[in-house]
């Protein structure tokens, strides 16, 4: 089980992805749709055309000019290195072809365990989630033994409804630490519709965001201490000089995918997107 989080972030290490030590699997077991953040159509399976032979994005640093921000953006949390160096072994899909399949699809499955345990990691040092305790470090323990089973097995996983019962934990935990917040209305935009939102210097502390749709949203100065982000989409929501100090469940990925500034305030656990304005 990883390490309750520090405040630097090292109790996630292994959550983290480490493409030295992955087979690409991202470039390839996964299906991309042209769009704005992919510049072609790929099928799960097959190999993205920029993947070089050493397992090496050939475009790795044109990749936003070349019309594939969405690779930017994507994020394993570690399942990457998991997957090919623990579960097959070291066995890449290319020296041992027969691995191949198996390997595509149980690669979005601990990809989905490891986000999981990125959050439980989380939830584990929030103070007002103390009575919660017991359950997150099971939930913990229960997610990284899942992330550890054979191939054939995971494969085999019912990991919705694994990731359903975390949901609900974590649900409880937001309620608790989102109630610690100043003022006596809590704003629930669980899921809602945020596009375009103009909210620049909106007081948002302690919000449910939770799933909420915050495309091109207008964020520049709002405080977000404490509100509830998982899942909440931010592609070109603009964050510059907002507050996500203290914000619940923020992810790297989500910043990637975000506008901000040198102006914006991060969780010492999150690294400062290198396309933002500074």
């Amino acid at each position: 089980m990883p390490d309750n989080d520090r405040p630097d972030g090292s109790g996630r290490a292994a959550l983290r992805a480490d493409c030295g030590n992955c087979f690409a699997l991202c470039c390839v077991a996964l299906t991309l749709t042209r769009s704005a953040d992919f510049a072609v159509n790929k099928a799960a399976g097959t190999p993205c055309h920029n993947l070089r032979d050493d397992f090496r994005c050939g475009i790795h640093t044109r990749l936003r000019t070349e019309g594939f921000p969405g690779c930017t953006v994507y994020d394993c949390f570690g399942a990457g290195q998991k997957v090919s160096q623990e579960t097959f072994g070291g066995r890449d899909w290319r020296g041992a072809p027969d691995t191949a399949q198996q390997m595509f699809q149980v690669f979005p499955v601990v990809r989905q365990l490891h986000e999981l345990l990125w959050y439980l990691t989380e939830a584990a040092t929030l103070a007002p989630a103390r009575p919660l305790r017991g359950e997150i470090r099971r939930a913990q323990e229960a997610t990284e033994r899942l992330a550890r089973l054979e191939a054939g097995a995971l494969a085999d996983l019912d990991v919705a409804a694994h990731r359903g019962e975390v949901a609900a934990l974590l649900a409880r935990t937001s309620e608790l630490v989102r109630a610690t917040a100043p003022g006596r209305k809590k704003r629930n935009h669980r899921g809602g519709d945020l596009i375009g939102a103009r909210l620049k210097g909106a007081d948002l502390r302690g919000a449910d965001l939770r799933g909420a749709y915050l495309i091109a949203a207008d964020l520049s100065g709002a405080d977000l201490r404490l509100a509830d982000l998982i899942g909440a989409d931010f592609r070109d929501a603009d964050l510059s000089g907002a507050d996500l100090t203290g914000a619940l469940f923020l992810t790297q990925a989500q910043l990637n995918a975000a506008r901000g500034s040198g102006a914006t305030r991060l969780p010492p656990s999150l690294g400062r997107p290198a396309h933002w304005a500074r």
